[in-house]
C-alpha cells in the first residue's frame, strides 16, 4: 500500500490503468498539470468575497427589489445568470487548444464563475455556505481517490456518458421551470438532490477520462470540465441546504 501510494506522488512505475500503451510519466505530469490548473481556479473561486466587497451598491440594489417586487426569486437570479455563463463554453471549447488565448479565455471564464458563485452566496448564512463547502470537499476527494482505484483496477466509466447527458437536460428543463415558474422547497429539496447525484457521476466520470482518454494537448478542457463539475457540486448542495435551513 505504501509502495502503492510512492509511485502516486513520484508519478513512476506501474501504469495507471491495465492495456496502458503510453508512458505513465507522460500520463502523471498531465494529470499534475490539469489538477495544478484546478488549484488555481477554485482558488480564485473561493477568493469571491471579495469581489463582494467591492459591489456592495449593486448588491443592494439586487436585494432592494427582489424583497419589494418579488419578481428576482433567488433561484430565478441563480438560473438566468448561469445560462448567460454558458455561452462563454462555445468559445472556451473552440481555443481551448490554441496558446495563450485558451488561458485568457481560461482567466475570463473562472472570474465569471467566481462572480456567479458569489451572487449565489451573497444572500446565504454563512453556515450552510460552510455546510456545503466542506460536504463538497470530501465528496471530490473521496470520489477522485475511488476512480483512481478503479482505474488501476481495470474498470470502466465511459458507458456512464450517455445517462449523464440526458440527466442534464433534465435539469436544464427543470431549472428552466423553476426560472419562471418558482416552486415549492420540496422541489428545491429535490432538484438539489438530484443535481448532486448527477454531478458526483460526472466528477468519476470526467475524472476516467482525464486518465485514460484525454489527449495530452486538452488540459485547458480537462480542467474546465472538472471545475465545472465541483462548482455544480457545490451550488446542488447549497440549494438543498439553503431550502431546509
Amino acid at each position: 500500500m505504501w509502495n502503492r501510494k510512492a509511485d502516486v506522488e513520484s508519478g513512476t512505475a506501474e501504469p495507471l490503468y491495465p492495456m496502458m500503451l503510453e508512458s505513465p510519466e507522460l500520463r502523471w505530469a498531465f494529470i499534475r498539470k490539469i489538477y495544478s490548473i484546478l488549484s488555481i481556479q477554485l482558488l480564485l473561486t473561493v477568493r469571491r468575497r471579495r469581489l463582494r466587497r467591492h459591489l456592495p451598491p449593486y448588491l443592494g440594489l439586487l436585494h432592494h427589489h427582489r424583497r419589494r417586487l418579488g419578481c428576482l426569486h433567488r433561484s430565478r437570479l441563480d438560473a438566468l445568470y448561469w445560462y448567460f455563463l454558458n455561452y462563454l463554453l462555445w468559445p472556451m471549447y473552440y481555443y481551448h487548444q490554441r496558446h495563450p488565448v485558451n488561458y485568457i479565455l481560461l482567466g475570463v471564464f473562472t472570474v465569471s464563475i467566481a462572480f456567479a458563485v458569489g451572487l449565489s452566496c451573497a444572500f446565504t448564512s454563512q453556515k450552510v455556505i460552510l455546510e456545503a463547502v466542506i460536504l463538497t470537499t470530501g465528496v471530490v476527494v473521496s470520489l477522485t481517490l475511488y476512480t483512481f482505484w478503479a482505474a488501476r483496477r481495470g474498470h470502466d466509466f465511459n458507458f456512464l456518458g450517455p445517462f449523464l447527458v440526458g440527466s442534464l437536460f433534465v435539469l436544464i428543463l427543470a431549472s428552466l421551470i423553476q426560472c419562471f415558474f418558482p416552486l415549492s422547497r420540496s422541489f428545491s429539496v429535490i432538484y438539489g438532490v438530484l443535481a448532486s447525484i448527477i454531478f458526483c457521476g460526472y466528477i468519476i466520470y470526467d475524472t476516467d477520462n482525464l486518465i485514460k482518454r484525454h489527449p495530452y494537448d486538452e488540459y485547458i478542457w480537462a480542467s474546465v470540465s472538472l471545475y465545472l463539475d465541483i462548482i455544480n457540486l457545490f451550488l446542488a448542495l447549497l440549494t438543498i441546504f439553503r431550502a431546509t435551513d
